[in-house]
């Protein structure tokens, strides 16, 4: 079973990027999957799910900016960034999530993709 991310890169401040997440077999499509950013210098943070009836949450510092969202038929997650800014900057991985009752863990990470946005 394998993540792999894809689509990050070096943007200006506004702009936009869309991160792809590829998964074997059905994984994406039967479970709740999550982006996570690891931030120079910082610990790995939660910035979205989308939970398997496609309900979707965000964290506050990306909330009307990024959107999740998957294609069960390309069997890949997708994270679309609009309006960048210099704080988004980090080592975007996809995962597959699971519920604890009171926080979100990892069940299986995917390989990161580097997102840079500056001038």
């Amino acid at each position: 079973v394998q993540l792999q991310a894809s689509g990050g890169g070096l943007v200006q401040p506004g702009g936009s990027l869309r991160l792809s997440c590829t998964g074997s077999g059905t994984i994406v499509r039967d479970n709740d999957m999550a982006w996570y950013r690891q931030p120079p210098g910082h610990q790995r943070e939660l910035v979205a799910v989308i939970k398997r009836g496609d309900a979707t949450t965000y964290a506050d510092s990306v909330k009307g900016r990024f959107t999740i969202s998957r294609d069960d038929v390309k069997r890949a997650l997708y994270l679309q960034m609009n309006d960048l800014e210099s704080e988004d900057t980090g080592v975007y991985y996809c995962a597959v999530a699971q519920w604890l009752g009171t926080k979100w863990n990892v069940a299986l990470w995917g390989r990161g993709t580097q997102v840079t946005v500056s001038s």
